[in-house]
């Protein structure tokens, strides 16, 4: 008989077995009874000031993706619904090049930034094991969660409406089995540690991951080798456009609209009414709209819970009470007994209204983000109300005010910062539309009937609340190269 002929595949699955990789190592081992045994959970629960933490051996991290797997089914997550993620980043020199592939998942920080901004408390920190539990049956959905995080950590599910979170397999851990994605691992690159509480992410921390100066991780990347200095994230140049959020674009645009036409009613004698009830209506409709952001909007109720550590919060509670306010400073000249009291109120509804225009503002500094750093997020939000409450009194001063608020946005234009090369790159046509619409309200003030250039203004000022969800940067651990 002839020898049987080798193909190609043969050849391809014969050369497969001879690769010396860790998980052909283990195999190995394990077929002759000798494979290595570490302990991957602790044999004892965390003492006073001890938590437990996730602990990633770099150099036994083969990237399978089997621990995202593990994750997966065991938790029971949607299609295209993931707590752990496995990133890339590079390094090294052109003769000694550095790869290295990374698994990451929710950190349990110290001082967890999704916890502080939650509204309705839906984040706890276990005082005994410092794991950070998200309370799904409490969640309204409003992801803020999501930009607190400097991690990219919460996933918003669009079918359950809430946000979910890895929580370090709670469950298992308390009956003395460890977390899905430590079992699933073949190398036994995840393993759950004891840390001191006091000095979490003191070291051990990925250097090119965010700065873990802000909210203290736990988790400790480990390696026998030295990781090279310029090490950086495989998708690091990756532009990644963020939601446009419509429902916030109408809250914020309206209601400070709405403040900024209560405040001009006060300077217009003769149509301060008709500038009262367009308030009303503006601030009315921007406050509906909010909603719609919601994904669980009957729950919306428990925002107030919030309110000693979440802007989102103060936000929500404010701005509900300047609405009465609002109503009555338009409803007072129908009103005989509101009527000589309708001055007093539309200031009372203003600096409501104003200081709720600041907690928004604050809702996106606290982020900490490049793009809603203090000068832009409070320029950007003060400058619709000045605009708004200049237009009616005199076009030349609203002109000069909406110059001023266009020369604050393109200053974010240039160099190379993740917000600049969005604008210059996959938003360029909202930007544009934009511009356009501004050198249209600059030209329209002085020369065309109020309502068109009040029209125009407003359609202006919603692009430009849209580029500022879009064009934020979204810091993150280190991922992959999109295609």
């Amino acid at each position: 008989m002839s020898a049987p002929v080798r193909t190609l595949i043969d050849e391809f699955i014969e050369s497969q077995r001879r690769l010396d990789t860790p998980v052909a190592r283990f195999a190995a081992a394990h077929d002759m009874g000798a494979a290595p045994r570490s302990q991957l959970i602790p044999l004892s629960a965390p003492g006073p000031g001890e938590h437990y933490a996730f602990q990633v051996d770099l150099d036994s991290c083969t990237g399978c993706k089997a621990c995202v797997a593990g994750c997966h089914s065991l938790n029971g997550l949607d299609q295209g619904e993931t707590w752990r993620d496995v990133g890339l980043v590079l390094g090294g020199s052109e003769a000694l090049p550095f790869q290295q592939t990374v698994t990451t998942a929710c950190h349990h920080c110290e001082d967890p930034a999704c916890l502080n901004g939650c509204p309705v408390l839906a984040y706890e920190k276990d005082p005994v094991t410092g794991i950070v539990v998200h309370l799904d049956d409490q969640c309204i959905g409003c992801s803020y969660c999501v930009l607190k995080c400097p991690y990219d950590v919460p996933k918003y599910n669009d079918r359950l409406g809430i946000v979910r979170k890895c929580d370090l397999c709670h469950g298992r851990l308390s009956a003395g089995e460890a977390p899905a994605c430590v079992q699933a691992c073949p190398t036994e690159a995840i393993s759950i540690i004891k840390v001191p509480s006091a000095t979490a992410s003191a070291g051990d921390w990925l250097p090119c991951a965010p700065d873990p100066a802000y909210t203290r991780p736990t988790t400790r990347y480990v390696s026998r080798n030295p990781l090279p200095a310029n090490l950086r994230a495989a998708d690091a140049d990756t532009l990644r456009p963020q939601p446009a959020h419509y429902a916030l674009v109408f809250l914020l645009v309206f209601t400070q609209i709405g403040l900024g036409l209560l405040i001009a009613s006060l300077g217009a004698a003769s149509a301060g009414e008709w500038l009262r009830i367009a308030a009303a209506a503006f601030f009315t409709f921007g406050l509906i709209s909010s909603v719609a952001h919601l994904g669980q909007p009957l729950r919306a109720w428990r925002v107030f819970l919030g309110l000693r550590r979440s802007w989102l919060s103060r936000e929500a509670v404010v701005l509900g009470a300047a609405f009465p306010l609002v109503a009555l400073a338009a409803a007072g000249p129908w009103l005989d007994f509101l009527d000589r009291q309708t001055p007093l109120i539309t200031v009372a509804a203003s600096s409501v209204a104003a200081l709720g225009v600041f907690c928004s503002a604050m809702i996106y500094i606290d982020t900490r983000r490049l793009f809603w750093r203090p000068s832009q997020s409070l320029g950007r939000m003060a400058g619709t109300v000045l605009i708004a409450a200049l237009a009616p009194l005199s076009a030349l001063a609203a002109a000069v005010a909406l110059a001023a608020k266009l020369t604050l946005e393109l200053s974010t234009l240039r160099g190379a910062s993740s917000p600049a090369r969005l604008q210059r790159g996959p938003l360029r046509f909202v930007v544009s539309a934009r511009l356009l619409a501004a050198v249209a309200a600059f030209a329209a003030l002085p020369l065309l009937p109020t309502p068109v250039s009040a029209a125009i203004l407003v359609v202006g000022e919603l692009l430009e609340r849209t580029v500022f969800f879009r064009a934020v940067d979204s810091p993150k651990m280190p991922g992959v190269p999109s295609a």
